[in-house]
């Protein structure tokens, strides 16, 4: 693994993620969405040579708080000043949280059978389909199996309709009704996979492992020739699927950190 693939995993996986606003400040991007999930209202290293937080750390303060948010900072192992800014961070009384694994496996000479059954959409089975833009259908699904509000409902739409980059939407059905969801976004040669969520009812079925590789067989036709996501480190079941799928290759981690409560 070289430094150079870790960085281009990190900016893949955040383009998969888009934030709705965004600001550039010195070595940092500090991403805004609404309060929706940590990775899009977090404050981000641009590249290796983020060494340093402390002085920024009150201007940033300020700005989340302008936004009813409060400051996390997301600290990736592959950066080299990583010890240093969580001292900082220690020292101004910043709280750690949703340690994650980032994974990497390559797909080499594999394939995987996929059929097409209209111009917009792919599927592996009659049951799954695969399209390019979340539809009504797909976000109700998945707000429902995400048990979402309807507040995190809008913003989540918002999120995905603001990917750029190629993507391709996965449904499973049972009984007409969507019961799994996926997506994936190809990013050069990469194909990063999020939001892999399955019935709560129906798990241990392989449905997940199903979605996975409709997603693997759609990047490959796409130009992947590597797959990467984002795991939550405790997530033993999730971590078990994606080692089983060949994920053999954990590039870096990193963890959240929440400034103390005011």
């Amino acid at each position: 693994m070289t430094r150079a693939l870790a960085w281009r995993v990190e900016q893949a996986c955040l383009d998969a993620w888009p934030a709705l606003r965004s600001v550039y400040h010195g070595d940092w991007l500090l991403r805004f969405g609404e309060g929706v999930s940590r990775r899009a209202n977090s404050v981000n290293p641009l590249h290796d040579r983020a060494e340093t937080i402390a002085d920024d750390l009150a201007y940033f303060a300020r700005l989340y708080h302008s936004h009813g948010l409060p400051l996390i900072v997301r600290v990736p192992t592959l950066i080299a000043g990583a010890e240093r800014i969580d001292r900082e961070l220690d020292r101004q009384g910043f709280t750690s949280e949703g340690e994650t694994c980032t994974l990497l496996r390559d797909f080499g000479s594999e394939h995987f059978a996929v059929d097409t059954s209209a111009a917009d959409t792919w599927a592996t089975a009659p049951d799954i389909t695969l399209a390019p833009r979340a539809d009504a259908e797909w976000l109700g699904a998945i707000a429902r199996l995400q048990a979402q509000s309807p507040l995190h409902a809008a913003v989540y739409a918002r999120v995905v309709d603001a990917i750029a980059l190629p993507a391709g939407f996965l449904a499973l059905r049972r009984d007409g009704a969507v019961v799994a969801t996926a997506y994936g976004v190809v990013s050069g040669d990469l194909l990063v996979v999020e939001s892999v969520v399955v019935d709560e009812t129906l798990r241990g079925q392989g449905l997940g492992r199903r979605l996975m590789q409709a997603l693997f067989a759609w990047g490959i036709h796409n130009g992947a020739k590597a797959v990467c996501l984002q795991v939550v480190a405790d997530n033993v079941a999730g971590r078990a699927l994606y080692a089983s799928l060949g994920f053999d290759q954990e590039l870096y981690r990193y963890c959240y950190r929440r400034a103390a409560q005011d």
